[in-house]
């Protein structure tokens, strides 16, 4: 890489045709960097052709091919003066990507025969340990055929007893145990956010504040107290209301702000 040479008397250098074009067309330096993608650097210096900054005569004639495009004159010109000033350099180019090429077709003959050593060593290896595990899992077999029928006589006894504990399940009734498992003498009260988010507060039968939050979909909340429980519910579609163990349902539309009170005993709205 170097200094271009000085150019004729009636001919201008790359770098200086370039910079006339560039002025010519109204460009700054900075407007030629963005739209070819050179840096500002790399572009000032090949207008004062210094071509030491573009790093090698392949990216210097690519650079000049591009700042040509972006200020508009036709490049090849201007790469042929590059290339007369700069011969020395250019014709060492093609010299590697012919050895690298070479290198390249000459390794994978070497591998293939490596893959087809290591196939043929697993199939082998594969093979001898199938025969061993094959000829010893005959004595596993015999003894596996001489132990079912106690099996059997065993398992006959387990399927005559499971319809007796499964046949007490139907007798369990979700309502029945949910009223079941309310306190007598009590309220009790339970919501849950079935469908969506919802601000609920509760009160006691003092006044006193049990709860006051929003209720994310799938939380839930149980209240009790011995005389009174009061809801404020702000979007009693989205809420589901469980009172002294009975299902109620939504505690209203969605959307709509309700206020319950439930007591002990069947649940009424207050």
């Amino acid at each position: 890489m170097s200094v271009g040479n000085s150019p004729s008397e009636d001919r201008p250098s790359v770098g200086h045709a370039l910079a006339q074009a560039r002025i010519a067309a109204g460009l700054s330096i900075d407007e030629v960097s963005t739209s070819t993608r050179v840096r500002v650097p790399i572009v000032q210096s090949i207008e004062q052709d210094d071509f030491s900054r573009c790093g090698g005569d392949v990216y210097a004639r690519g650079h000049i091919r591009s700042l040509a495009r972006a200020v508009g004159v036709d490049p090849e010109p201007l790469i042929a003066q590059y290339a007369a000033e700069h011969h020395a350099e250019s014709t060492q180019v093609p010299v590697a990507p012919l050895y690298d090429a070479q290198k390249i077709r000459s390794e994978p003959r070497r591998a293939n025969w490596t893959a087809a050593m290591v196939a043929a060593i697993v199939a082998v290896i594969g093979f001898v340990g199938f025969t061993v595990f094959t000829g010893g899992g005959d004595g596993d077999k015999t003894s596996a055929q001489s132990s079912p029928s106690p099996t059997a006589t065993t398992s006959a006894p387990s399927v005559t007893q499971s319809p007796q504990s499964n046949g007490a399940d139907p007798k369990t009734d979700p309502t029945n145990s949910a009223i079941a498992a309310a306190p007598p003498g009590k309220v009790t009260v339970k919501i849950s956010a079935e469908s969506g988010t919802s601000w609920v507060q509760a009160t006691d039968s003092n006044g006193r504040q049990l709860f006051q939050k929003s209720l994310k979909k799938g939380e839930s909340q149980t209240f009790t107290d011995d005389k009174k429980i009061k809801l404020v519910v702000g979007n009693a579609g989205a809420v589901k209301l469980f009172v002294n163990g009975k299902d109620l349902g939504a505690a209203g539309t969605d959307g709509q702000v309700v206020r319950l009170t439930y007591t002990p005993g069947d649940p009424t709205q207050g």
